[in-house]
């Protein structure tokens, strides 16, 4: 593995500008969210395009995510002696050499060729936890042997069969991971308005499928193997996907079903934090899914602050900090966001479109390149700020304006 400080501020400033000023290279990934965006466009297919950027409905969601993110502001501290500084944070138990996660992205392959493969070894050459989604066009085998010993973790949709579920969360501990992530947010895809136009869903081109396919319980199911029926097998999955009966228990029977740390992803409300604190669970991700699943619906960095408070205060007293994780995601693009939302009692975040832009325009070099530039921006930013430890991450950094 690469030496993850590498990726850091100082050192990937001296290395860009040395390439710059003593060889004439400029960086060929771009740098700026919006450019590498309109480049990683510009690299798909048009229902490729649709499916990756697109949100539910009117994009309302998506669009609030990142006005969110805006309105607060960090307030920089001086003389703070920040030449060493430490971006380490522990998450369910595991110390992470930084706050900073690859969120689980499914149908890869329709990105790029590499798909989750290429993924996890960027992943893995710079020590970042990397998720691995139920939805993938590799199996979760597959991926953690890209991952090594790097950390990973595995997102679980669970299914309409409860039987497939259970297969999952056996195959995962097997392969290696470290926790299950069982997404709460989509017991059934959300009205996605570029994908309906284009009438396109890379599931029944065969694309994010590996994990189904490749399951024994989900084959029980089917009259023909995949290899014989490949269209009734995929229709087959479509049918499974998702549960719009998922509640509670279904995560006490996960819970109940592996040894691993359980973190719920998709919290937004508070009494649902509380909810998840009293199932023993050992974390949650604060997230609206992108804006993927309900157009009009609260930002997630709106959200933080009501699930930490509730989180706080439904812990038993004396408990531990590090005995229950907040995590966040949607709407993080530069490292001033991952400030403001560890800022904001999170934990680690995770990082999801700009990685899979950078993976639409270079493969596993782009994802790469992508996240050494998150860190970097990360690490400088929290320099700027006065502060020397990402752990330390507190409200006192921010401010909101007239309010």
């Amino acid at each position: 593995m690469d030496d993850p400080s590498e990726a850091y501020g100082p050192n990937r400033q001296r290395e860009v500008y040395a390439g710059g000023m003593l060889a004439d290279q400029r960086p060929e990934m771009p740098v700026s969210p919006d450019e590498l965006e309109e480049a990683a466009m510009a690299a798909l297919s048009e229902e490729a395009r649709a499916y990756v950027v697109g949100s539910a409905g009117g994009e309302d969601t998506a669009d609030r995510n990142r006005e969110a993110f805006r309105r607060w502001r960090i307030v920089p501290r001086m003389l703070r002696d920040v030449a060493e500084r430490d971006l380490s944070v522990e998450v369910c138990g595991r110390g992470l050499a930084v706050p900073v996660l690859l969120a689980p992205v499914g149908v890869q392959s329709i990105i790029h060729e590499g798909g989750e493969l290429a993924s996890a070894r960027a992943a893995e050459s710079l020590g970042v936890p990397f998720v691995s989604s139920s939805a993938a066009s590799a199996t979760m085998e597959e991926v953690a042997e890209e991952l090594g010993d790097s950390p990973g973790w595995f997102q679980l949709y669970p299914n309409a069969d409860p039987d497939v579920t259970e297969s999952f969360v056996r195959r995962a501990e097997d392969a290696g991971y470290e926790a299950i992530v069982i997404t709460l947010d989509t017991p059934t895809m959300g009205w996605r308005e570029r994908d309906v136009a284009n009438a396109y869903l890379p599931f029944l081109d065969g694309e994010g499928v590996a994990n189904y396919l490749s399951d024994p319980a989900f084959r029980d199911t089917l009259d023909a193997p995949p290899e014989e029926d490949e269209q009734s097998a995929l229709w087959r999955f479509v049918e499974q996907f998702g549960d719009l009966s998922m509640d509670w228990e279904t995560v006490e029977r996960v819970r109940n079903a592996t040894d691993l740390p359980v973190v719920l992803k998709g919290i937004l409300h508070s009494e649902d934090a509380r909810e998840a604190v009293r199932r023993d669970v050992d974390g949650v991700v604060v997230s609206n899914h992108g804006g993927r699943q309900v157009d009009g619906a609260i930002s997630a960095v709106e959200a933080l602050p009501g699930v930490v408070e509730a989180v706080e205060d439904e812990r038993a007293p004396g408990a531990d900090d590090d005995e229950f994780a907040v995590l966040f995601d949607s709407g993080i693009r530069r490292g001033a966001d991952a400030i403001k939302a560890l800022a904001l009692g999170a934990d680690a975040v995770l990082l999801g479109r700009p990685y899979v832009y950078g993976l639409a325009i270079d493969g596993e070099d782009g994802v790469r390149e992508v996240v050494r530039n998150f860190l970097a921006d990360f690490d400088l930013t929290m320099a700027l700020s006065g502060r020397d430890a990402a752990a330390e991450l507190d409200s006192s950094v921010l401010t909101r304006p007239g309010e």
